[in-house]
């Protein structure tokens, strides 16, 4: 039986962890429909663009949170290193200690890279620049900084993935241990 939905904005976490479990191309009407308990009219009528404005409105939903919770801190925290250790914070939190997969990864590793590209590309640079100029803030070189913000992304995606196919939680959680030690500023001389 369709359930009633009274915004379109109550839908989009359930969409969100269908995405994030059947990837893009994986996921089909029959599949939301069965998942949201919604049916196919009230799905277009909040998503007249079908999947693809569904998807779109699920990283605009990621895209908001990671704004909010780990870009606008990285920026604006005057003490880069309680920026670093909150990022790490919001990262565990979000990902449900490598319980959840990383939507704009999943989307990342698929085909559907090439019709959610630009966003995608804009998540992972806006990250890696707002968390490089951080750690240049905490001590660190520019190009070491750089190249060390570009190993906690991937630690991060890594660490995602190695938890699920380990079915081991506890992965993700060393992983960001170490990325964390990685993270403290250098020795001054």
């Amino acid at each position: 039986m369709a359930r009633l939905v009274a915004e379109r904005h109550d839908v989009i976490p359930q969409l969100a962890e269908i995405f994030r479990e059947q990837g893009y191309e994986g996921t089909s009407l029959k599949i939301i429909t069965e998942r949201t308990g919604l049916g196919k009219g009230s799905l277009y009528h909040f998503f007249p663009g079908g999947k693809q404005e569904m998807a779109e409105a699920v990283l605009d939903d990621v895209d908001g949170w990671f704004r909010t919770h780990i870009f606008a801190p990285l920026r604006e925290t005057t003490d880069a290193n309680a920026a670093i250790e909150a990022m790490f914070a919001s990262v565990e939190t979000y990902f449900r200690s490598g319980q959840r997969a990383c939507l704009m990864g999943v989307i990342a590793s698929s085909g559907a890279m090439d019709i959610f590209a630009g966003r995608v590309q804009d998540y992972f640079a806006g990250w890696k620049r707002d968390l490089a100029a951080t750690l240049a803030r905490a001590g660190f070189a520019g190009d070491e900084a750089s190249a060390l913000a570009e190993e906690v992304l991937a630690g991060i995606q890594g660490g995602l993935i190695l938890a699920r196919g380990l079915e081991d939680t506890q992965a993700f959680t060393r992983v960001l241990t170490r990325l964390k030690a990685r993270c403290r500023p250098p020795l001054r001389r």
